[in-house]
């Protein structure tokens, strides 16, 4: 069984950068696609952006598209948001998912994921 453990969100002026961290225990998340979203109050999840199981793709939403990046470290078994130039808009919690089922290679769909972590609240000031 993977847990994920989202940390660094926090309080962020609007321009300055926060990178989010993702980590698991069990299996190694190279194994898996991941994803990042977010949900802001009285709003519906959507999708942030997401890594292929190599890590050799990408894919983000054009709402973040150039400035915010998902990576992974292997040896930390972790996978990282860089979110720079945040907006105000970027305020909600955010999650990160796996496809531990490994149907999928990459996915931007809530449904593709079947394991997420408890969220970390992220708020950008003007």
């Amino acid at each position: 069984q993977v847990v994920l453990v989202e940390l660094g969100g926090g309080l962020v002026q609007a321009g300055g950068s926060l990178r989010l961290s993702c980590a698991a225990s069990g299996r190694t998340l190279n194994s898996y696609a991941m994803g990042w979203f977010r949900q802001a109050p009285g709003k519906e999840r959507e999708f942030v952006g997401a890594i292929e199981r190599s890590g050799d793709s990408t894919y983000y939403a054009d709402s973040v598209k150039g400035r915010f990046t998902i990576s992974g470290d292997n040896a930390k078994n972790t996978v990282y948001l860089q979110m720079n130039t945040p907006k105000p808009e970027d305020t909600a919690v955010y999650y990160c998912e796996a496809d531990t089922t490994r149907r999928w290679l990459i996915a931007r769909v809530a449904a593709a994921y079947d394991c997420w972590g408890q969220g970390t609240q992220v708020t950008v000031s003007s």
